[in-house]
């Protein structure tokens, strides 16, 4: 236990000398051009981290795109989003933040006028070309131009997969005859890379729609795995149900909170989901499918840059912009605190990286940008609360967390999930839910991978949990996170139960 607490306070250390750390970062003048490495960010949408043909999670799934980064270059294994949702963790991405201080806390707050995006520093203080490729969705639901990017091609809102509508530099260019939008981005991004000022180093973001739903797989794709048989998660049924496979002393759903049970007969629930639009089985063949023109897309990109001997000098990282749930305690998509939900996939490969290597350490999506910046020869900005992992990369001994922090927000189209805030360990995540009368949750996820056993009510870990709450409170107040964001109800409520009463 107190291995634990140690490693906790050393995380909470970290985070409130961030401030004294970013003051000796170099100042605008400082910037070190010698080492400067082209960047290129792929992003994907609801991609969760185990769902990659190497992983062994699905046996059927082929990604031998996603196989070759970490083959030939770096898996972070524990790579996790600060908020699992679209929008905040898209705008963590974009400015090194929290949501409680980005404020884009759901998928219809608008960008504050005072952001400022990481790649502007690229540009303005490092002489980046910068790139922005595919799905923005953040705020305000237009394609334009966003500060930061000299070369633009995205859509409004989710887009659609099939005929997209780009805004490409200014103007619309509509699609047809089946255009698949993953294939269209990525002819932008190699015509950004055709087309770009070869005198200056470069930042490519990449930001697929695959894979969200509704999932809707490239025809050559289409069908793939009809024939694949679907493997159910240990927690997808309670004990006692005519389909589960566990016992009660295995899995304590009695303990499971009642928002959760509740949520399995709605549109994000296994027993009605998406109101019984489509089976449980489609549904997970339909999302794998859809991620094969994914992985498709990072072979022509890191293929283009091998041809062009670019990939010494260029790191290509690979990120989920949040994770999906398919069963685990009955759930459907994200925003739960959930390992399924706020843990995704990172791989990185390029610019003289080991080969083969597994970084263990746990990174979020608040890092992202601090790291793009160093690879830049930029220091991290006072602003934001991640930090470089940059030397982890390239197996350097730092200080680094053991702890990550969560959190989410209500929001009104899907009421079925309250707000949530969490802390993880290496051994313990701590969830605690805000503004209803329900069961918080403990972990052993050492032991406990499948979060299976909530230990809130054993007094053996009742310090454990005290101690995880105590530091939860700590972090939200070093990072100015206790003011709760509170915005106008906005969107269509996804909700048939309550359906006409609100």
């Amino acid at each position: 236990m107190k291995g634990y607490l140690f490693l906790i306070l050393t995380g909470l250390v970290m985070l409130s000398c961030t401030s004294e750390q970013d003051s000796n970062q170099p100042a605008k003048s400082m910037v070190d051009k010698s080492n400067q490495k082209n960047v290129i960010f792929i992003l994907s949408d609801d991609h969760r981290y185990d769902f990659m043909g190497f992983t062994g999670k699905v046996p059927f799934l082929e990604t031998p795109n996603m196989d070759r980064m970490a083959q030939q270059g770096v898996h972070v294994e524990n790579a996790f989003v600060s908020t699992s949702l679209c929008s905040p963790s898209r705008a963590s991405i974009l400015t090194g933040q929290y949501a409680h201080n980005h404020r884009v806390v759901d998928n219809q707050s608008l960008v504050p006028e005072s952001t400022v995006f990481f790649p502007q520093y690229l540009q303005d203080e490092a002489g980046y070309q910068t790139g922005y490729i595919g799905k923005w969705h953040m705020g305000e639901h237009h394609s334009g131009k966003r500060p930061g990017f000299d070369f633009w091609a995205s859509f409004k809102g989710q887009g659609v997969y099939f005929n997209p509508t780009i805004n490409f530099n200014g103007t619309e260019e509509a699609y047809t005859d089946s255009a698949y939008v993953t294939d269209v981005l990525t002819d932008y991004a190699i015509d950004f890379l055709e087309t770009r000022d070869q005198e200056k180093p470069f930042f490519l973001y990449l930001s697929h729609k695959g894979v969200h739903a509704d999932f809707k797989p490239a025809p050559r794709h289409m069908g793939r795995y009809d024939n694949e048989e679907v493997a159910y998660p240990p927690s997808m049924f309670p004990p006692g149900h005519p389909r589960s496979t566990v016992t009660e002393e295995e899995y304590n759903y009695d303990l499971l909170p009642n928002w959760a049970k509740a949520q399995r007969n709605s549109w994000h629930g296994v027993d009605y989901m998406y109101h019984g639009q489509i089976t449980f089985e489609d549904f997970y063949k339909r999302y794998c499918e859809t991620l094969l023109s994914v992985d498709e897309s990072i072979g022509t990109v890191i293929d283009y840059l091998e041809e062009k001997d670019l990939l010494e000098n260029t790191i290509v990282i690979y990120m989920g912009d949040n994770g999906f749930s398919f069963g685990e305690h009955g759930l459907i998509d994200k925003r739960q605190a959930y390992e399924e939900s706020m843990r995704v996939p990172m791989l990185a490969m390029g610019a003289d990286l080991p080969k083969g290597t597994k970084l263990s350490e746990v990174v979020q999506n608040v890092d992202i940008a601090p790291t793009v910046m160093d690879f830049a020869g930029l220091g991290t900005k006072d602003h934001m609360n991640g930090n470089s992992f940059k030397p982890l990369l390239y197996n350097q001994q730092i200080a680094w967390r053991d702890t990550v922090y969560y959190e989410y927000f209500w929001e009104r189209p899907f009421p079925q999930t309250p707000t949530v805030h969490a802390v993880r360990t290496s051994k313990y995540k701590f969830i605690r839910y805000h503004g209803i009368w329900d069961t918080n949750e403990l972990y052993d996820i050492e032991n406990d991978p499948n979060e299976m056993r909530n230990l809130i009510r054993d007094p053996q870990y009742a310090q454990v949990a005290k101690d995880l709450r105590d530091a939860l409170f700590t972090w939200l107040e070093n990072t100015g996170g206790e003011s709760m964001p509170l915005k106008p109800d906005h969107g269509k409520r996804f909700d048939h139960i309550y359906r006409g009463t609100y």
